[in-house]
């Protein structure tokens, strides 16, 4: 969840770690700090709370107390620990030579305290990270070097981890660890870096190399040596940096999350002009399809799940990849297993398409980073190509996500020809309508935002939908709560009254999601009229003006059932940003979230 960086070179470390964990900050805002090692002392600078209030204490230092050319530097998401100044990173050495950023989850961090204590050694935070400091500085104080010590160390480690480590007395090199975390090391002209994401290089690096599990990088201005943990040295290649640094730029949008939501129509476009890029005829034989999640990944996986039922005329299950993990599965060779990741770091599916790897079945993957850990447990990946996603909560990649596997299940459908090719050219020709029916909704963002306004001062808010739509009501509630903490739940139409009703009066809007076509259409109307007669508020998202008098409604283009998740997704998350606006909320960085969920 965390971010790290680290930066060896000819120019000011403070400099390009700040710009760096700029670029990082939405894996988590609860604390940010940096180490420079200056050649005399490592200087520690640490605040809680979001970036900018690391970036004027540093302003506010002399000149000379930041003046260095070696440095790591960190953003931190709190897993153990409160998120204050106690916990932020770096952590140090109790004689103040050593400093440590860390990404990840030491899982023997308490037995691993009490044998450090036992030495003698005193801890002042609550996190696991700091038993990984003093280990190090345990090994050098029983003689090893810089670089034998972090080795000797990291092999005492159970967990995930990715680190970076300075140590005064050689301010010449930094060290970088990697095991079940994200990190890469970044080249560029007489200085090289380290960072969790390649967002924190961009404008910085020209080159990267990607650390595989069980590697430890020695970094120096000009060389990068990389050893596995047992020593062995292991030569890679490195590659170029596609990405520039226009790709994180607001482009004049008040916030991240409106540009990636105006964003979504042209990556569609691109999505259907390249196609799916993968042999769909080359997976073995299935009988049943698993899909595995969480998140907003989730409902993507939920809104297609019926598709690849009635298309692919096999079993489908759908689950949330945390509780997949401890429930007995019937997961085995004649099971597809379709594992959906924005990140590809998220940690509970990694876990999961694991364990599905170990059940003999064939597992394909969904993800927006092709660089990332889960394409290691994939037989085959697809990826979303909408590009990096600032804002953390996730739009453009949750419309790339449905395209893709609307795209996956057709393929399917047409390789075991359980469609015709008439009944798949026509579907074909409905998704290439979707990105100027998403575009249309974006023409009439003015109207959804005064309509938004309105809803801005209830403290709660119900969604409804049935079917096709109900991934949509369960999507659209998670973005208002998001972003808004407005407390938003969603429920299949016809449960209401089967207890949620009680919650009802005109204190409670009600948000309905409806699709002309669908058969419950009728059906959901009759619970909106429910709705009004308990005097709820009632919002209707739908691609027909309905009969009955209710409060607002936000009318969608028409589209078919199987496709009007993209459409609805659009107008949902557009509701959900100018309520979040008017508020005055932090929209692309909302209280207690980051975007990339690397712990279980």
């Amino acid at each position: 969840m965390c971010g790290i960086i680290g930066y060896i070179g000819e120019s000011s470390a403070a400099e390009n770690l700040l710009d760096g964990l700029k670029n990082l900050e939405y894996r988590g805002y609860d604390s940010a700090g940096i180490a420079l090692n200056d050649n005399n002392r490592l200087k520690i600078f640490k605040a809680a709370g979001k970036l900018n209030n690391l970036c004027q204490i540093i302003r506010t230092e002399p000149r000379e107390n930041t003046v260095a050319e070696c440095g790591i530097g960190h953003i931190r998401w709190a897993t153990h620990g409160l998120p204050n100044l106690e916990n932020a990173h770096p952590h140090r050495s109790a004689d103040g030579n050593l400093a440590l950023v860390h990404n990840g989850i030491i899982e023997n961090y308490l037995e691993l305290r009490k044998e450090l204590s036992a030495d003698g050694y005193h801890f002042t935070s609550q996190t696991d990270t700091e038993a990984i400091v003093h280990l190090i500085d345990r090994e050098l104080k029983n003689g090893a070097g810089f670089e034998d010590a972090v080795q000797n160390a990291v092999r005492l480690l159970d967990g995930a981890f990715a680190l970076g480590i300075v140590y005064r007395q050689e301010p010449d090199k930094l060290i970088a660890v990697k095991k079940n975390a994200p990190l890469i090391i970044g080249i560029g002209q007489h200085e090289n870096f380290i960072a969790s994401d390649i967002a924190a290089l961009l404008g910085k690096a020209e080159k990267i190399v990607r650390m595989e599990d069980g590697e430890i990088a020695v970094i120096r201005r000009g060389e990068i040596k990389i050893t596995d943990f047992a020593g062995k040295q292991v030569m890679r290649q490195p590659e170029l940096l596609q990405l520039s640094a226009e790709s994180i730029d607001k482009g004049g949008y008040k916030h991240f999350m409106l540009k990636e939501i105006h964003e979504q129509p042209g990556i569609i476009r691109a999505l259907l002009a390249d196609g799916l890029q993968i042999d769909t005829g080359s997976l073995r034989d299935f009988n049943r399809i698993e899909i595995i999640a969480c998140g907003t990944s989730l409902h993507a996986a939920l809104a297609a799940a019926p598709l690849f039922e009635d298309w692919c005329r096999c079993e489908v299950s759908v689950q949330p990849a945390s509780e997949y993990i401890y429930k007995k599965q019937r997961t085995g060779a004649d099971t597809l297993v379709i594992g959906i990741s924005q990140s590809g770091e998220t940690a509970d599916t990694i876990t999961a398409l694991k364990q599905a790897q170990k059940s003999n079945a064939q597992v394909l993957v969904l993800t927006n980073r092709p660089d990332s850990s889960i394409v290691r447990y994939a037989d085959k990946v697809i990826t979303l190509q909408a590009g990096i996603e600032v804002s953390v909560a996730a739009t453009k990649s949750y419309t790339a996500q449905l395209l893709r596997l609307y795209q996956l299940a057709l393929a399917l459908a047409k390789d075991k020809n359980f469609l015709s090719s008439e009944e798949i050219s026509g579907l074909h020709n409905a998704l290439r309508q979707i990105p100027v029916k998403i575009e249309e909704i974006l023409a009439e963002e003015e109207k959804i935002k005064n309509v938004a306004k309105k809803y801005a001062r209830f403290p709660a808010m119900a969604y409804i939908a049935r079917g096709q739509q109900l991934p949509s009501a369960m999507e659209g509630a998670l973005k208002l709560k998001e972003i808004s903490y407005i407390n938003a739940c969603a429920y299949a139409a016809g449960e209401l009254k089967h207890g949620p009703i009680a919650l009802l009066d005109a204190n409670m809007p009600v948000a309905a999601v409806l699709c002309r076509q669908a058969p419950t259409y009728a059906k959901t109307l009759s619970n909106c009229e429910e709705a009004k007669a308990r005097k709820a508020p009632v919002i209707i998202f739908s691609d027909q003006i309905p009969q009955g008098n209710f409060d607002d409604i936000v009318l969608l283009p028409q589209n078919c059932e199987e496709f009007a998740p993209l459409t609805e997704a659009a107008a949902l998350q557009l509701f959900a940003y100018f309520i979040a606006d008017e508020l005055g909320r932090e929209i692309d960085q909302p209280r207690n979230l980051a975007k990339s969920v690397t712990v279980e």
